[in-house]
């Protein structure tokens, strides 16, 4: 029994933990004895390679830590780690600028794991307007830094108090799963970042309300979004599994109405 073993085993306890899936759940899932899986777990069994992605398949565990458990295991990565620009990702970035430039007149944007902007179409202007802390608008743009430090867009967010325990939530689920330092590191800090709350609760949620919208005062007009998010289905490269491409929609007929107009604005500006 070797340091690695009990590494890995500690590690596949560890996630399913994280997952709230008892030993019995995993080993009928991964249609394995529960015995079996016991000893994995402990280090009494070595697991072979192909265990390993079975059961991190089990577990919907990423592929960067699906890398991590296989050298734990004493495997080699099985998934690629490659950049955004390398020659192999090409497709893949054509797909995500075709599904941005595809979403307009309604902004959208492709971010990496850490939230620094990938990219984003010419709709994005309303975000950007009026930010008064210039460090934010300087590659890596950081979108959850900037959405909620106090001088970036979080004094225009109508429904900061709102938006801003949605986004929380959202990152500290992200860690929850990859407990990545520097995604850490940024929950601690926009958690300092003024909460927008008035008193000491949140405003209560509209009763006919589907989603959390983002309401956002654009000059004398208030522009309410609603959005989705999108990533690769079958991703094999660990950069890629961890893009997302974040869709925003209007959620009235005066923010699709306003949208339609600066559309319209900027195809005129651009004329000769």
């Amino acid at each position: 029994m070797t340091a690695a073993q009990i590494s890995a085993g500690s590690l596949i306890r560890e996630w399913r933990t994280r997952r709230r899936m008892s030993q019995l759940d995993l080993a009928m899932e991964a249609e394995i004895s529960q015995r079996h899986l016991s000893f994995v777990e402990s280090g009494r069994a070595a697991p072979s390679r192909d265990m390993v992605l079975h059961l991190a398949e089990q577990l919907s565990i990423p592929l960067r830590q699906r890398n991590q458990l296989l050298l734990a295991a004493g495997f080699a990565p099985s998934f690629g780690e490659r950049p955004l620009d390398d020659a192999s990702m090409a497709p893949a970035m054509a797909a995500v600028e075709t599904v941005l430039k595809a979403h307009e007149p309604f902004p959208a944007l492709a971010v990496d794991r850490h939230w620094n902007l990938v990219s984003a179409n010419a709709a994005i202007g309303p975000f950007l307007a009026n930010v008064a802390d210039a460090s934010l608008l300087k590659p890596p743009v950081n979108v959850l830094r900037l959405s909620l430090h106090p001088g970036g867009i979080a004094p225009r967010i109508v429904n900061l108090a709102e938006w801003r325990t949605h986004l929380l939530e959202r990152l500290r689920r992200q860690n929850d799963a990859t407990a990545d330092p520097v995604l850490v590191e940024l929950e601690r800090e926009l958690r300092a970042y003024p909460s927008g709350l008035r008193g000491s609760r949140p405003a209560p949620v509209e009763p006919n309300a589907i989603v959390h919208p983002l309401k956002l005062a654009h000059g004398d007009a208030v522009l309410s979004f609603i959005s989705t998010i999108t990533v690769f289905g079958t991703p094999l490269d660990v950069t890629l599994s961890e893009l997302a491409i974040e869709s925003f929609f209007p959620a009235d007929e005066q923010t699709r109405a306003v949208l339609v107009r600066l559309a319209t604005e900027r195809t005129d500006a651009a004329k000769p």
